[in-house]
């Protein structure tokens, strides 16, 4: 099992002259030092593989225990193309998450324990901000993208793509475009390839973006409440 962090992009909704994995959410951690621990306890550091670009720096300082790729184009793409650089060394199950999100640790076995290739969702009213999905009888993924109509609820940022659906991924991430996100590419994969996608309920476990100031002060209710 591999995992990616995509912490290429930089906080410019926050007013932040920062990577947005960089902003702090408490008192000793920021986003990525929260999402380092977590998934250190089910995947040793050797296979986290982090996708840098703004103030690459700065989170390469943070963790050298990682192992990190350089997205060169962070200001001209992108989640699909980060995505696409750091799938590009995997040849097994990787777990991928954006770079800010804040999420209860509990969720990290529930999405390894499905066995297939899988995106977090939560089934509540979305915005037009969110990722949306709907599904199939069978609880696969038929439509995620921020203009799905009659969405079921929000795509949370934690997903799965097992070793066998790797090469299709990559192939639909390389030809997906600049300024598309990753969701494009499994809508693509999962509609002109008949991929599958599971969607997996949160059940009610914290997962949360950090796009917005309002979304900051909601993780750092929910940390502060949490220890």
């Amino acid at each position: 099992m591999k995992a990616v962090i995509l912490a290429a992009g930089r906080g410019t909704r926050l007013g932040l002259d920062l990577p947005k994995a960089m902003v702090r959410v408490d008192s000793r951690r920021a986003i990525i030092d929260y999402q380092v621990e977590n998934l250190k306890a089910f995947i040793p550091p050797e296979n986290i593989l982090v996708v840098v670009g703004f103030k690459k720096e700065l989170i390469v300082a943070s963790h050298p225990e990682l192992n990190y790729t350089f997205n060169e184009r962070f200001a001209v793409t992108n989640t699909s193309k980060s995505l696409l650089k750091g799938l590009s060394q995997m040849d097994e199950d990787v777990l991928w998450l954006n770079g800010d999100v804040i999420f209860d640790r509990a969720l990290i076995p529930k999405i390894l324990s499905v066995g297939c290739s899988c995106v977090l969702v939560d089934d509540k009213k979305c915005g037009l901000e969110e990722v949306k999905y709907r599904t199939d009888g069978g609880g696969f993924i038929t439509e995620i993208s921020k203009q799905v109509e009659a969405a079921e609820g929000e795509a949370l940022g934690l997903n799965l793509v097992a070793r066998d659906d790797l090469e299709s991924l990559r192939k639909h991430l390389e030809l997906v475009g600049d300024n598309d996100y990753f969701e494009k590419a499994i809508e693509n994969y999962i509609i002109q390839d008949k991929g599958r996608f599971l969607a997996v309920p949160a059940g009610g476990l914290f997962c949360h973006e950090v796009d917005f100031p309002e979304d900051l002060k909601r993780v750092r209710a929910y940390l502060a409440n949490d220890r």
